[in-house]
């Protein structure tokens, strides 16, 4: 009897442990791993994911809205246990929303701000945009002696990112009476794009005095247009402070960018997640906030 009693405390004391000792999954939707600010979050996500004990999965969008609302339902159909989503489409995320709502699924939005009311277990961890577009255009404003012309690169216009920093930028810019925006357009975060947009306007010889683009990627592409054109009198300013932008700023090529700490967003959408799913309470909006980098100050941002 007295065994038998033992073999049943131990299978019991087994049962408790299995079930503690639950490791939940994550399903990770990306908007495109090609992006360079993208691809940091990713590798900070694997980090902090396996610090908590959480699995991960991670998928790929590819820049494409339909293939992602269906990412997000492969993973409510798997049965995870939260998502974090990177949205493509800042105003096309109801569908991912109302899906995970309906299924009771925990869904967190990091970087990119929805551009829709949260219902409960929904976060979001990331930065505020239009305070990047204006830390940016005041820095670079200031660097051009509040005079001149300016164009602007930016963004996917689907983004909420490159819509907020945009405006932001214009708003500086009718601060002051010796300033204009003569060029705008779209390069879509990328390098590529950002070099065929900047040489169309050096080769319609527009009179630009800077450019203030909407991450560091396109600053990049119009550095290289530039120095393609020999034209080294154009200042130009990203946003996001990646790794390779912050290389450009430290050879002289990139006059600022503003610091978006991809890695705390990353550990901070991880943090929020794990509340989530231990029954925690969460702000709704969680922020993580910019810095300006300059030739003067880059060493200090080379760890982060």
């Amino acid at each position: 009897m007295n065994i038998r009693n033992i073999v049943l405390c131990l299978c019991s004391l087994l049962l408790s442990l299995s079930v503690s000792a639950k490791t939940f999954t994550v399903g990770v939707a990306l908007a495109n791993f090609d992006l360079n600010f993208v691809s940091i979050l990713r590798t900070q996500m694997q980090v902090e994911l396996k610090a908590n004990q959480l699995d991960g999965q991670f998928v790929d969008a590819k820049g494409d809205v339909a293939l992602q609302v269906q990412q997000v339902d492969d993973f409510i159909n798997q049965g995870v246990d939260a998502i974090i989503l990177n949205p493509v489409d800042t105003q096309g995320v109801l569908p991912m929303i109302n899906a995970a709502k309906n299924a009771n699924i925990p869904l967190i939005f990091v970087n990119r701000k929805p551009e829709v009311k949260l219902p409960g277990d929904m976060a979001y961890v990331g930065s505020d945009s239009a305070l990047g577009g204006e830390m940016q255009m005041e820095a670079l404003a200031k660097k051009m002696n509040y005079k001149g012309n300016v164009a602007i690169l930016m963004g996917a216009l689907s983004n909420e990112e490159a819509r907020e920093r945009t405006r932001a930028v214009e708003a500086v810019i009718a601060k002051y009476k010796d300033m204009k925006v003569i060029e705008k357009q779209t390069a879509k975060w990328q390098r590529n794009e950002a070099v065929d947009v900047v040489s169309s306007w050096l080769l319609n010889q527009r009179p630009i005095d800077a450019i203030a683009a909407n991450n560091d990627e396109m600053a990049i592409g119009a550095i290289m247009a530039l120095s393609q054109a020999k034209n080294e009198k154009i200042l130009v300013a990203g946003i996001d402070g990646t790794p390779d932008g912050q290389q450009f700023v430290k050879n002289g090529k990139m006059t600022l960018t503003i610091f978006q700490d991809a890695k705390g967003q990353a550990t901070g959408a991880v943090q929020v997640t794990k509340a989530l799913l231990d029954k925690q309470k969460v702000k709704e909006y969680n922020w993580i906030p910019y810095q300006t980098i300059t030739p003067e100050n880059y060493a200090q941002f080379a760890a982060k």
